[in-house]
């Protein structure tokens, strides 16, 4: 395959992997009648069945390379990256809406280089101002429309909403740092398996989160929407976790790691699409400001960081 080949296959494999990780975003909106604890339950206990259906086979071989140290640290990796990450961006979801908590959750190519920005040989992190100064601008922005669009007396939901969404990205900036960091020295087990056999720790993790996701809030729902509720779990297993991590897995083979972060906007973008499409409305003026910002920040963050090889990039599993 020629060089020109493999760029647009892998481009073509990233935009995949970001429409169908945007569905991510979409889902509590779908199931709103349950709460965060409830939805990553049923999320996360859907795909730790089909990680352990699709290891199985190889179970032997997969795990005999897996000893206590790496499962302690695939079981705090799959709370960051999958258990917390999810509860908090649901709540920010319900709260304070999909174009909020994916711009917010956007900056994460951001956050990660400059977490990176203290290994030895990063980018120094004075390089970094424009786009630390563009997202910050960015958050301002959405900040100012979520609070602007807040039905009266709901001002403080909207900015615990917030807070969840910032709180969501520094759980998945932190996950994504250990990862890469884990996956660098994890060289005998391929990215594929590391990302089914976090699914298997984070499966692990949903059952013993059934319990107080049954109790704490919960209330009597319908038939159709416990079918809605089934439907939506298995669907975002399946295509987010499982098709969308096998896309972004192809990716991130295919085209250097500069450009695959670059890929990771095709995520936000598609969640801002669904959110808008599922709103039936168009951005208004302050989110078209935050998006422009966010677009401007990642890629003036990538530019930047040119000269590197790129910072560790670990998103095998996407939230």
């Amino acid at each position: 395959m020629t060089g020109q080949g493999r760029t647009l296959l892998g481009v073509g494999c990233g935009l995949a992997a970001g429409a169908l990780w945007g569905l991510v975003f979409l889902a509590p909106e779908l199931t709103a009648e349950f709460t965060p604890l409830q939805l990553a339950a049923g999320r996360y206990l859907a795909y730790g069945a089909l990680a352990a259906a699709l290891l199985a086979p190889r179970w032997r071989a997969v795990s005999a390379a897996i000893g206590r140290r790496e499962w302690i640290a695939l079981s705090w990796l799959s709370v960051l990256g999958n258990t917390l990450y999810y509860v908090l961006l649901a709540s920010a979801v319900q709260m304070g809406g999909v174009a909020m908590t994916s711009v917010v959750v956007g900056f994460l190519p951001v956050a990660v280089t400059v977490i990176g920005s203290r290994d030895h040989g990063a980018v120094p992190l004075r390089r970094l101002i424009p786009s630390l100064a563009m997202g910050a601008a960015g958050v301002v922005c959405i900040a100012w429309q979520s609070l602007d669009a807040a039905a009266p007396g709901s001002e403080a939901q909207a900015l615990v909403g917030l807070a969840c969404a910032i709180g969501a990205l520094a759980s998945w900036t932190a996950y994504a740092v250990g990862n890469g960091r884990w996956l660098a020295r994890m060289q005998h087990v391929s990215a594929h398996d590391w990302s089914l056999l976090t699914g298997v720790a984070t499966g692990a993790q949903a059952i013993a989160l059934a319990i107080p996701a049954a109790l704490i809030g919960a209330s009597a729902h319908a038939s159709a929407e416990w079918v809605r509720f089934l439907a939506v779990s298995g669907g975002v297993a399946i295509f987010a976790s499982i098709v969308g991590n096998a896309f972004w897995n192809r990716a991130s083979r295919l085209l250097p790691l500069t450009l695959v972060g670059q890929m990771i906007l095709f995520e936000t973008l598609f969640a801002l699409l669904y959110g808008f499409l599922w709103e039936q409305r168009w951005p208004t003026a302050a989110e078209l400001a935050a998006i422009g910002l966010m677009v401007a920040s990642v890629v003036t963050c990538v530019s930047a960081h040119r000269p590197r090889q790129g910072v560790p990039h670990a998103q095998d599993q996407q939230a």
